[in-house]
């Protein structure tokens, strides 16, 4: 209060004249010292004591307006990784809104994920301090909430000079249809019964005039027969912006080649089959086809750790662990998590993994530490309907695996035809690192641990 009243030695009386009450902490006042202590203003002021005592002080309460103890606190931007150092805020909620703590305020959309800002207070929204889509730091200040505002914000209520909507008036009879002409009597003459002569031939070749000389008048009707044709023009993202970047560079950088196999699914469906409900049951996930995938892509790279290595300017990097991206589908755009260590993991923790990243993809709540680094990625196409494709390089990396849908073909076993339940494989690789013998081999393991799983198992 001290600090409201302190604007000039000579301003302070006129302002406490002016308010309806007087506070409750001036009774007891008996000198100028005790006032000037009051106020927190200097020794030299013309507010006389005596004046203090006309207004009888010291019964009445001091009555302060809501402003004065309004309380407004900054929301910043949350912090980023070392690799990202700005990103597009999108807000969800607006000026006026009542927001609980936790609360989630918007997002800020960065080149790797979207990063949720969640309000750290209770309050209600004074004001945006960025627009929605403009581009912020980390830590940079977003938004004001008033803490001070307990409740929901009151609702917004409809201006009083609009006037209900006036009643449809009442349907008109429809209008009678008009007559039929009468028909015509046959005052015209009886109806010829030899066709007309033919029109006589012209002797001298008809005029002609060039086109441009003829007037087109244009179409004012609507081009279309079904609808107005209509245009959407939205801002691309910033994951997509960098997806499309980081997939062209790849195109540019390496000397890629895709290799093709076909895999008899057979003896996977068929062991999936028996176990899921146990697997289910012991482990609480369910079985699906990706991590037999993903255990063989490991197993395969163990075997040719070419296919595991990157070129890091004139040297290769050769690792001796298996961090494989597996592509997943989320609603702004393609995102790549990495399972890490998957040459010690287990098919249930292999799947337990793939479960979470999948819940946090659809919910948008993968941290940028889910997808950094990745040693090797794999691509499902299979889940859309995919019969095969040649999928594009993750850089850094130097290979990834496509995997696509199963169709039942005719293939000959034993030197029968046969109907079986055919996979395409897919390796595209980096032929800069590695060769032609390389790639089949890896492709040729990854086959083997599929058909037969004991192939795993044996080290074979």
């Amino acid at each position: 209060m001290a600090g409201m009243l302190t604007q000039g030695r000579r301003v302070v009386p006129q302002i406490f004249r002016n308010f309806s009450g007087y506070s409750v902490i001036c009774r007891g006042i008996k000198n100028t010292r005790q006032v000037h202590n009051v106020l927190g203003v200097g020794q030299k002021t013309d507010f006389p004591l005596a004046e203090y005592q006309k207004t009888k002080a010291w019964s009445r309460n001091f009555h302060v307006a809501s402003v004065f103890y309004q309380e407004i606190k900054e929301v910043k931007c949350p912090g980023f990784s070392e690799s990202i150092s700005e990103g597009d805020v999108r807000w969800e909620k607006a000026v006026g809104d009542f927001v609980q703590e936790d609360e989630p305020l918007g997002e800020v959309e960065t080149d790797k994920t979207g990063v949720p800002v969640l309000s750290p207070y209770t309050g209600v929204i004074v004001e945006l301090l960025v627009e929605d889509g403009a581009t912020v730091k980390a830590h940079q200040p977003l938004m004001k909430i008033d803490v001070s505002a307990k409740g929901d914000a009151p609702a917004k209520k409809a201006p009083a000079s609009e006037k209900p909507p006036p009643a449809a008036e009442p349907p008109k009879e429809p209008a009678k249809p008009a007559e039929a002409p009468k028909a015509q009597s046959n005052s015209s003459g009886p109806i010829p019964t030899t066709p007309p002569p033919p029109p006589p031939v012209p002797k001298e070749p008809m005029s002609s005039y060039p086109t441009s000389s003829v007037k087109v008048t244009p179409f004012e009707g609507s081009t279309s027969q079904g609808g107005a044709r209509t245009e959407t023009r939205t801002k691309i993202t910033r994951i997509r912006q960098k997806t499309a970047q980081r997939l062209k560079e790849s195109q540019n950088t390496c000397a890629a080649l895709t290799t093709f196999q076909e895999c008899d699914m057979s003896n996977l469906m068929e062991w999936r089959k028996t176990y899921k409900d146990q697997f289910e049951k012991k482990h609480g996930v369910k079985l699906g086809m990706m991590s037999p995938f993903i255990k063989a892509a490991a197993f395969a790279l163990k075997n040719q750790p070419a296919v595991n290595a990157v070129i890091d300017g004139n040297e290769i990097v050769y690792r001796d662990y298996v961090d494989i991206s597996v592509a997943v589908a989320a609603p702004k755009g393609l995102v790549v998590p990495v399972i890490r260590n998957v040459e010690t993991l287990s098919y249930a923790e292999v799947e337990k993994a793939i479960l979470e990243y999948g819940e946090k993809a659809k919910k948008n709540m993968l941290a940028i530490e889910d997808m950094e680094g990745g040693t090797f990625s794999i691509s499902n196409g299979g889940v859309f309907g995919s019969l095969f494709g040649t999928p594009i390089i993750n850089q850094p990396q130097s290979a990834i695996l496509g995997i696509h849908t199963i169709k039942k073909r005719p293939v000959v076993v034993n030197d029968q035809i046969v109907i079986r339940p055919i996979m395409i494989l897919a390796l595209t690789y980096d032929h800069r690192l590695i060769d032609g013998r390389e790639a089949v081999t890896f492709l040729m393991d990854i086959k083997r641990a599929i058909e037969d799983p004991r192939v795993m198992l044996l080290d074979v």
